[in-house]
């Protein structure tokens, strides 16, 4: 009778002991992967193939972003040019009711840079002798020279019937030109008018 409760609780104890040293034993096992899963953390950084297909991911995305702000930007300044040469027709005949005393004035064929620079290639392009010379009216075929970033062209013919056009080349259109003349027309070209021309 001693024996087996002597026999039993030796059994008892070795289970003890063993759930112990299962429990402890997990515990240390557990906190010895979490210590190496915190340094392993802190070691861990970017790869180089991670790193440059971020950097090629951000170079495509700037590249779009820069590629539509250019076209906005173009088509920014085409709405400016438009409307600085729409303008014109307004001051043109407020200069024929006024200075003009009922013409455009003597004829001129004029070049303007982007600059603002006035050249005569024929004729009279200053002075209040003719439309050209009119400060408001040349003020406005100068901004839209400088708007384009090109030579614009202003002319005058002082045979009936008196005429005049201006035009510019366009920026977010290759090959586009915008002209004004003294019929009312306001128009985009897709071919250059001849720099003579006094009629889109």
């Amino acid at each position: 009778m001693l024996g087996s409760v002597l026999a039993k609780r030796a059994v008892d104890g070795h289970a003890a002991l063993r759930c112990d040293w299962f429990r402890f034993g997990s515990q240390k096992r557990l906190s010895d992967r979490f210590i190496s899963f915190l340094k392993n953390m802190n070691k861990k950084g970017f790869t180089l193939i991670e790193l440059l297909v971020v950097i090629a991911i951000i170079g495509i995305l700037a590249s779009v972003v820069l590629a539509s702000l250019n076209s906005a930007r173009g088509k920014g300044a085409d709405a400016a040019i438009k409307a600085n040469l729409a303008n014109l027709r307004a001051q043109a005949e407020l200069y024929y009711d006024g200075a003009g005393a009922s013409t455009y004035g003597v004829a001129g064929n004029c070049s303007v840079s982007s600059a603002g620079a006035i050249t005569a290639v024929s004729g009279t392009c200053t002075g209040a002798t003719t439309l050209v010379g009119d400060v408001t009216f040349i003020n406005g075929v100068k901004a839209a020279a400088s708007g384009a970033g090109a030579t614009a062209w202003a002319n005058v013919n002082a045979t009936a019937p008196q005429t005049w056009a201006v035009w510019v080349p366009l920026k977010a259109a290759a090959n586009t030109w915008q002209c004004v003349d003294s019929t009312g027309v306001a128009k985009t070209l897709t071919t250059a008018p001849a720099t003579t021309a006094v009629a889109c």
